[in-house]
């Protein structure tokens, strides 16, 4: 049997498919979710950013099948490596969430972090920092792709 695809999509893949611009390239991404497809890591950080969304863009979290979601809980070695990704300067203190995110993706085991945000994820400067601390401190690096890129496989 094949392992199913860890991903870890953050807070912008809920809001895609309900914003004209990413829509289209995010539905085959959650058709392909609804069909257990992937296995869902969601971290407590992703629930509570989506909570503050449109119904419509909360209910995604409860179609993500339960056998193909996995709950990811915030402690101090993720917190340890996004202040480390803040600390190396892969990003402003402000975008202290964004690290958390990160870090939870690769302390999680996600093969895959999702993302529509160009400007502090899905980005090739910050991809190669990333790498580098996480490397650094001895984990595996974590691929940071957009959903269209996994489409449906």
């Amino acid at each position: 049997m094949v392992r199913r695809l860890r991903v870890y999509p953050d807070t912008s893949v809920f809001g895609a498919p309900f914003d004209a611009e990413f829509a289209d390239a995010s539905e085959p991404f959650w058709r392909a979710v609804r069909a257990g497809r992937f296995d869902v890591l969601v971290s407590g950080l992703t629930v509570s950013e989506v909570e503050k969304a449109p119904e419509t863009v909360r209910r995604l979290l409860g179609e993500i099948p339960a056998g193909c979601r996995r709950d990811l809980v915030s402690g101090p070695e993720a917190e340890e490596l996004a202040e480390a990704f803040l600390a190396h300067g892969a990003l402003s203190r402000s975008m202290a969430n964004d690290a958390l995110h990160i870090a939870l993706a690769i302390v999680g085991g996600a093969d895959l972090l999702l993302s529509w945000n160009f400007k502090h994820m899905v980005n090739v400067r910050r991809i190669r920092l990333f790498h580098a601390v996480a490397v650094e401190l001895g984990y595996t690096p974590i691929d940071i792709r957009t959903p269209k890129e996994v489409g449906e496989t």
